[in-house]
């Protein structure tokens, strides 16, 4: 299957914003400041988050989760023109070795940054993104010595980000999507339809002699922070297998989620709803796979999945549930399947487009001006190593021997 990355006049759909209706304002306009109080704006934030360029990622409801699991407030910077509020960069202080960082809510969970900018703003030019800086480092100061916006696509679904042109060095990771059509059938001619049928009824045979199974979808209160908590414990035996850190393990991260679960739903959209594969018959109730996704519009994002292999693990119970999502994503009317970032093969089998993120850092003092570079250093020696398999296996077998292993470990890939 051919792939090909996201380029200046690509986008994963032809979706774009419905005019707002005013006259375009430039970035020479906007007068920022800080607000410490994300309540106070919660009715400006909604209408900005509701725009289909603006990422899920920087909502309401996932930014306030973030902070209430963390027990820190947030640190909003606000962009005003004319009365309306139309720039919200949500931020989350940091401190790490003596240096204060202010970066999206939700860290390393995120699989999209985009902030939240109004459709009437114009692309700023290059005086403009100067002045932009200046202006955030005085309303940021005293708070922050460096701004860091990652995963950033400079090109989204047609549109260029507003601080495309600030852009300091490519991601590390990108991330995988594949376009959705209301017809299924439509959705699978883009991959070979054929070899995914075939694995989909090899799928179905083969759970077939242990009674079948059931795809849950949890919406019970108890249900679904059950099934959350099922994830943690497979998510930590898997990662434990292959001798990996459990990135979920920390009880600030596991709160951040089960609050989200508590978010309500509205339509389709959620930020987070969880899916299972649960056999039926004599290992009645067992859950064989978990996967979370959310949903803004028609956008769907896969935050995590994970796998127990301990029955029947020949039937690819992952495998078979993604299909299941994505056919009741088509039906529901979603436009992209989003994988989220990084670079595995199941998300290469599925995908038909690659995104390009990039990372926009921002010194605001001289702290962060010399920590700048270091960091730049870093995402670069990150991206060499992902690209180079013989480097990726020596870190991965160097991650492995710092966390304790089990003596048996699966063959196939970690999730």
């Amino acid at each position: 299957m051919q792939q090909r990355r996201v380029k200046q006049d690509e986008a994963v759909t032809a979706a774009t914003e419905q005019p707002a209706g005013n006259e375009p304002v430039r970035f020479s306009a906007l007068t920022l400041s800080v607000v410490s109080d994300p309540a106070a704006i919660e009715t400006e934030w909604r209408m900005l988050e509701g725009l289909t360029k603006n990422s899920l990622h920087q909502s309401f409801d996932w930014c306030m989760a973030w902070a209430k699991a963390h027990g820190r407030p947030l640190t909003v910077l606000k962009g005003v023109a004319n009365g309306r509020t139309l720039l919200l960069l949500p931020l989350d202080i940091v401190r790490e070795k003596g240096l204060r960082i202010g970066c999206f809510p939700g860290d390393r969970f995120n699989n999209i940054n985009s902030g939240l900018f109004d459709a009437d703003l114009v692309m700023p030019d290059g005086e403009e993104e100067q002045n932009f800086v200046v202006a955030l480092r005085q309303a940021l100061a005293g708070k922050a010595d460096l701004v860091l916006l990652d995963n950033v696509p400079l090109q989204w679904r047609g549109l260029s980000h507003p601080l495309s042109g600030l852009a300091t060095i490519e991601n590390q990771n990108h991330s995988f999507q594949l376009p959705l059509f209301p017809n299924f059938e439509a959705t699978l001619a883009q991959l070979n339809a054929k070899s995914r049928r075939k694995k989909f009824r090899s799928s179905v045979r083969k759970l077939e002699p242990y009674g079948g199974y059931d795809h849950l979808v949890a919406t019970d209160h108890d249900e679904k922070h059950a099934v959350l908590d099922m994830f943690f414990h497979q998510k930590g035996e898997r990662l434990r297998l292959f001798g990996l850190p459990d990135v979920f393990s920390q009880p600030e991260i596991r709160s951040f989620f089960h609050g989200l679960l508590d978010v309500p739903v509205n339509g389709h959209d959620s930020p987070l709803m969880l899916h299972a594969i649960r056999l039926r018959g004599e290992h009645a109730g067992h859950i064989s796979a978990i996967a979370s996704l959310s949903r803004k519009g028609d956008h769907v994002i896969c935050q995590f999945s994970s796998i127990d292999e301990t029955i029947c693990p020949e039937a690819s119970p992952g495998e078979l549930l993604f299909w299941l999502m994505i056919e009741q994503a088509c039906r529901e009317g979603a436009s992209v399947f989003d994988f989220g970032v990084g670079d595995q093969l199941y998300k290469r089998n599925w995908c038909r487009q690659e995104t390009v993120q990039h990372d926009i850092l921002i010194p605001l003092t001289w702290r962060g001006s010399l920590m700048r570079p270091l960091l730049v250093g870093v995402t670069k020696a990150k991206a060499a190593i992902k690209r180079n398999p013989r480097l990726y296996a020596l870190a991965q077998r160097w991650r492995s021997e710092k966390c304790p292993k089990a003596p048996e470990a699966s063959a196939s890939d970690a999730d």
